[in-house]
Parts: structure tokens; C-alpha cells; sequence
């Protein structure tokens, strides 16, 4: 069965199947912030959403990263993932540079997870 949760007219922004989470694209819900703090409250939002979907941070099995400009922001990014994410419970990663739906979107975290068992 699939359960989706957090719908709206375009998504769903936690659906779970077969013990497996996917996240829509998380953003920081202030946008007039630098890269280390876009990012700092977008690891937040996400970890909310793992909870709610039963999952954690040391559940996370790939990330997905976008950077609006990833030469400028990927170092400062990766301080605060590296203080973020559990240093055992690394998951897959990327990270590239897009477009981003919004001029002042600086990070997007797509992620999947396990749900905790």
C-alpha cells in the first residue's frame, strides 16, 4: 500500500511504500538567508519530515543535493552537512548546481529513506 501524506494540488511531499520514504524537494522556508543557514533550516524541515514518516537521520539511504551555484556554495553546504548528518550513518549522495524554482533558493534536499523498523 501507498501512503501519502502533506498532499497538495501538485504533490505529496512524504510518500511511503514498502518501507521505503521518499521526500519531495525540501527548501528553506526563509529564502532572504545565506547558504550555511538555507541550509541549516532545510536539514531541519527534513528531519521533521522523517519523523513524521517514521524514519530518522540515521535512516537516510541517498541524498539528493542542488546548489543554485555550486562553486560558490558547495564548501560552506558541506560544513553543515558534515555537522548534520551521523558520522556512521553516512547515506548515497549527490550534489550539483541547478535552476532553482525560486531567484532566492540557494539548496534543495531530495532524500529517500528506510522507515524505522
Amino acid at each position: 500500500m501507498i501512503t501519502r501524506k502533506i498532499v497538495n494540488e501538485k504533490m505529496s511531499r512524504i510518500v511511503e511504500y514498502n518501507g521505503t520514504v521518499y521526500l519531495a524537494g525540501i527548501v528553506s522556508d526563509d529564502k532572504e538567508l545565506d547558504i550555511k543557514i538555507q541550509a541549516k533550516r532545510a536539514l531541519d524541515i527534513l528531519e521533521e519530515r522523517l519523523n513524521e514518516a517514521g524514519s530518522s537521520k540515521h535512516h537516510i539511504l541517498r541524498t539528493e543535493i542542488f546548489l543554485k551555484d555550486i562553486y560558490r556554495d558547495f564548501n560552506d553546504f558541506n560544513e553543515v552537512w558534515k555537522e548534520w548528518i551521523p558520522q556512521d550513518d553516512k547515506p548515497a549522495r549527490s550534489c550539483v548546481q541547478a535552476n532553482m524554482a525560486s531567484h532566492n533558493t540557494l539548496v534543495e534536499l531530495v532524500v529517500t529513506a528506510a522507515k524505522i523498523q
